[in-house]
């Protein structure tokens, strides 16, 4: 007897692929990353069906960012540096911040939306699916306007690579994209974990934006700005450092605040592998204990 494949309501024969069972000669990985590809390719087409709105919603969502790195430049009226950074350093720190977190919220942003789920009782519709469903509530509602925050962090990141007088070596060019992506993954494990406390918390929603969207706007600014205490912890406990601190400081040739040897700073996509590996078992952990809302 052939497999039954749920679909939602009024599928398309692309998320029915989408949600099919292949083959056991496939690894869970791959099938989940081709179920991704799927259902977010859906999502685009149903987004460039009105592609006026999709280009106004796109530059309100790069809008909205510029006005932070505007915001650093009418500091930069008043003063001449800001913790010891000028304005060129800072937009180093800022660009790769904001591009990494472009990244993640790119690929699982619609993760915040799991509290909601599991209060309406529509987690339980993506359980009997035979997709991981993680993949499912990160690859829904799949927003390509997100792609402006990225190409604002880019240009950010563009212009301090233009303007600061840096001393480049192999080393340097390598790590930049390297701590980007890395950045990347380091902020996506973040949402996933956060993800997973909703199941327990269900209005932690906020504490997970608190490490995304607040980790980022901390990343923006030098690490001297801040105590002492704030930089160990967001070094060694959250290590959100990695993503542009430590990177960013190896490559302007300055010292970090917190005693470390130089070669942390190519640590990035060992620390995101970590991270990757711990926000995994918190969500199973978190789905494991998931009990439907009993309606």
């Amino acid at each position: 007897m052939a497999d039954t494949v749920l679909v939602p309501d009024g599928g398309t024969e692309a998320e029915a692929a989408a949600y099919a069972p292949r083959g056991g000669g496939r690894s869970q990985l791959v099938e989940g990353l081709r179920a991704y590809r799927l259902i977010a390719g859906m999502w685009i087409r149903s987004t460039m069906a009105y592609r006026a709105s999709f280009a106004m919603t796109t530059l309100g969502n790069f809008l909205s960012t510029v006005f932070d790195f505007v915001a650093i430049m009418l500091m930069f009226g008043h003063v001449d540096v800001l913790g010891g950074y000028s304005l060129p350093e800072i937009a180093l720190l800022y660009g790769m911040a904001a591009t990494a977190f472009g990244l993640a919220d790119l690929l699982l942003g619609s993760l915040d939306r799991i509290g909601e789920r599991v209060r309406d009782g529509t987690l339980d519709t993506l359980l009997v699916r035979p997709v991981p469903v993680l993949v499912q509530v990160a690859a829904d509602r799949f927003a390509l306007r997100r792609t402006g925050r990225i190409i604002q962090g880019l240009m950010v990141l563009g212009y301090a690579l233009v303007v600061l007088d840096i001393d480049w070596t192999p080393l340097k060019v390598l790590l930049v994209p390297l701590a980007v992506v890395s950045g990347g993954a380091v902020f996506g494990a973040v949402y996933v974990a956060g993800s997973a406390l909703q199941f327990f918390a269900l209005d932690a929603a906020e504490v997970q934006s608190s490490f995304t969207y607040g980790g980022q706007t901390l990343l923006q600014y030098p690490p001297t700005v801040f105590a002492r205490e704030l930089v160990r912890g967001v070094t060694f406990v959250v290590p959100l450092a990695f993503v542009s601190w430590l990177p960013a400081l190896y490559v302007l040739g300055r010292e970090y605040p917190v005693a470390l040897p130089q070669w942390v700073a190519f640590l990035p996509p060992v620390v995101a592998a970590g991270c990757g590996l711990l926000a995994g078992l918190a969500w199973r952990t978190g789905l494991r204990a998931y009990r439907s809302t009993g309606s």
